[in-house]
Formats: structure tokens, sequence, C-alpha cells
């Protein structure tokens, strides 16, 4: 009787089988999207908030695939039969997705791979984004090293329900508190957000730079890299003096030597002037026009002194008694970080640091605030309102907006004509095109208020 051998696969053999078998999968799953895509571009019938936010979650649950595999190549050395340098230097040659861009892949990637169960099970339901589970690793990775792992357990799980809710902007700001998850003191929370902000903006002023190119052509370009705080400076200036419908009145109470003057006052807008093009302008070429008009009026007398701005500092009087009590606890003068009105977030010494250059404005908001309370004296709100609301938001009101504050204006919460008060606790910031909707009898709106006190409002088209 003859005997039959039996041939085991090889290891070879066995991971062959198996890369086979994910790349059938994934290409049973190109085919689906061809239909999704196909349903798309023919069905009749509007699409609603459902299918965008399912097509989302399917993005993100497979951005985590990626990662697991690119996890996977990097313990795995894959790079090394490719003749690669390294897992980030054989990933861009397979995606072009760049140098940067495929470093910060294969590190998020190893982080998540190294732990923060967490954050890699969310990302891997689709409940978070990448760009936000990036986020909470860097947060992490700035812990004290003497934290023990039931308290980095609890701060991942805070940060992972903060994502589900908040957008990586809100977030990243949100993650600088991450220690008093920990349950640690105020004052250690405060502390260490302090050291987190003051090293990120020494960092961010070391790497400060600036390249010009003159193109021979009468203009000149330029590429520049600022800490963000100074970017959002520029940035809300020029858009205050661009912003559509604000920039009428911008320009009606300045002076007429002004740069908002210059920039859309009569003389320059009329035929001939040097912006009467100003309609057709796109909004890229207004901020254009706008910069050069700043540095064309550069205060260079006043350039090595004092600069021409003033820091204005919102606080209800609750916070400032809380601060005091704070430094008292700490031993530290302030620690924490101070919000701007461009939702960027600055070290108190950095604060008090442009206070000494620029002047201070504080503005304490407590017992009748009856400055920024107007009642039915007045039917508009006044810049200091504006001001105060600041602090509350960066942008319009309106739910998934993202026009920048400076170019909102203010909504009665209920409306004037209905008996609404110019009172700071009745004021909405929406931009042109929101303010024009919530005025609309074609839609209904929702206005709900966050633990912050910022409103926010949801429209609905009626049936």
């Amino acid at each position: 009787m003859s005997s039959v051998a039996v041939l085991e696969p090889t290891a070879g053999a066995v991971a062959e089988g198996a890369r086979r078998t994910l790349l059938g999968r994934v290409a049973w799953l190109h085919r689906q999207i061809d239909r999704i895509a196909d349903a798309v571009a023919t069905e009749a019938g509007l699409i609603g908030g459902g299918e965008v936010a399912e097509v989302e979650r399917a993005i993100r649950r497979l951005e985590g695939v990626k990662l697991g595999l690119i996890a996977r190549a990097d313990r795995d050395e894959a790079h090394r039969r490719h003749g690669a340098t390294s897992t980030s230097a054989w990933l861009d040659g397979l995606t072009h997705a760049g140098g940067a861009s495929a470093s910060a892949q294969v590190a998020l990637a190893t982080a998540l791979d190294g732990g923060l169960e967490a954050t890699r099970s969310a990302l891997g339901a689709g409940e978070v984004s990448a760009r936000s589970a990036a986020i909470i690793v860097q947060a992490m990775r700035e812990l004290p090293a003497d934290l023990t792992g039931r308290d980095r357990g609890r701060v991942e799980a805070a940060l992972v329900r903060d994502a589900r809710r908040l957008d990586p902007a809100k977030l990243r700001r949100r993650a600088t508190l991450a220690l008093a998850d920990a349950q640690r003191s105020a004052a250690e929370a405060a502390a260490h957000q302090e050291q987190l902000l003051v090293d990120q903006e020494r960092r961010a002023y070391q790497c400060a730079t600036i390249t010009l190119y003159d193109r021979g052509d009468g203009t000149t370009k330029g590429e520049f890299v600022v800490p963000t705080g100074a970017a959002h400076a520029l940035k809300k200036v020029l858009e205050a003096m661009t912003a559509p419908r604000r920039a009428r009145r911008f320009t009606q109470e300045s002076a007429e030597d002004t740069i908002a003057a210059e920039l859309l006052g009569e003389s320059a807008t009329a035929p001939g002037g040097r912006n009467d093009d100003w309609a057709a302008l796109s909004w890229a070429e207004r901020k254009g026009r706008a910069f050069t008009e700043i540095l064309e009026h550069l205060p260079t007398d006043r350039l090595t002194g004092r600069v021409a701005a003033t820091v204005v500092v919102t606080m209800t009087l609750e916070q400032v008694e809380a601060a005091a009590a704070l430094a008292r606890e700490s031993g530290v003068p302030s620690v924490g970080a101070v919000a701007c009105d461009t939702g960027h977030q600055l070290s108190t010494s950095a604060a008090r640091r442009l206070a000494c250059n620029a002047g201070i404005l504080p503005a304490v908001l407590g017992g009748a605030s009856l400055p920024l309370d107007l009642g039915r004296q007045e039917r508009l709100f006044s810049e200091a309102q504006r001001v105060a609301l600041a602090t509350r938001y960066t942008e319009c009101a309106a739910r998934g907006c993202d026009r920048p504050y400076a170019w909102t204006e203010l909504h009665h919460d209920p409306p004037w004509s209905k008996g609404g008060p110019t009172d700071l606790d009745h004021a909405i910031p929406l931009c042109g095109a929101h303010h024009r909707l919530v005025h609309d009898p074609a839609f209904t709106h929702e206005v709900t208020r966050g633990d912050g006190g910022e409103k926010e409002v949801r429209f609905t088209m009626r049936r």
C-alpha cells in the first residue's frame, strides 16, 4: 500500500494567498463604489444629509484600514523588499502623497498601532476622522510622563468623546486642557496648557520665514511662514476691509484719510478711480488690494516702538475672580490660555508681551453689563457689542458656515420688529447670506445654545 505525501503550503504561499484575498475584496469594494457613483449621477431626487454622513463615515473607516496596512508594512519592514529607504518613502512612491504627507501617515499609523485602542477603534468605526485622531495622538504624546496608565486612559476617552462632536480646530484647543481629564488640579491643568502653548509659539516664531521674488513685470510674488496668531491678525484686518455689506458702513464711519477710505471710498471706486473695478474682483483679488493698501500705509515711524494695535480682553467677573484664585494657588502670575476673537489661543505670557507693545483694553462683563445692553433705545448693535461677541464667535453662527466673524451682521433674536431688544444676549452673528435666509419665509430656523453661551442657527426648508 503506497503512502501519499501531503505537502504543506509554504509561508510565502500562505502570504501570497492572503494578499490575493485582500486584493479581491478591495476589487469588490471598487465595484460597489462604481454602483454608488452611478446611482448618485442618475437617480432623481434630493440627497439628504444622511447619505453624505454615511459616505463620510465609510471614508473614515477606509482611512483606518489604510493606516492599519501602513502599520503592518512598517512592522514587516516591507520597504526593504522594494529598495526604499523607509516606510514613508515606500508609501510616497505608491501613493504620490508627497513626502510630508507620507511621513505624517506613517507616524499616525505607528502611533495607533502601538496603543491608543480607544482612538483606533473610533477611527475604525468611522466615528472620528484621521485628522482628529492625529490631534489625539499629539495630545497624548505631550502629557506629563508621570501620568498613570489609568489617567492616560481617562484623557484618551475624553478626547475621543470630544472628537465625535468637535471639528479639528476646536478639538485642538480642547486638547490643551486634556490634563484636567486626569483629575489633576486646575492649577496643574492650566500650567500644562500654558507650557504647551509657550513651546508651540516658540517653535512657530523660530520657523518664521519670508521670500520675495520680483517677477519683472511690476509685481512681486511672495511666500511666508508666520505664527498662526500673527496670520490671524492679518486675516482679520483683510476680512474687515473687504467684507461684503460691512464694507460700505466700514468706509462711511471712517475718516477720509484712512486706508479703508482709500480702498473703498467714493474717489477710489468712482470711474477712473484706483478701484473702479472692485465689483468684478474675486475675494482673493480684493484681499490682495487691501493687503497692498496696508503695506503702502505701514507706520514706519512707529515700527520700533508701540505697534498700532489694541488688544481687547473680554471676560466675565467670575473669570477674573477665578484667575486671581488660581494665581494664588499656583504661585504663577497668570497661567492657561487667552482666547482670541479669531479662535486662536495664545499663552498668557504672549498676551502680556503683546499688551505691553500694543496697549490693552479690558472689558469685564458682569452685573448689569449696562454698556452692552441697549434695550429698545437703539435699533443697531454697537461696536462695543461686536467686540464682546468676538469672544464667543469666530465665524457665522449658522450651522456648518465657516464665513469669518468679521463678515457677519448682528441679528436680533427675537427680531427687532417683534420686540427684540438690542442686548448682547439677543445678538446672533450671521453672514449676509444667512441673515437674508433667517428672514426668508421659505425657511424655518431653530436657535440652540452651546455650553459657552454661543448660539447656533439651523435652517430647514419648508415643505
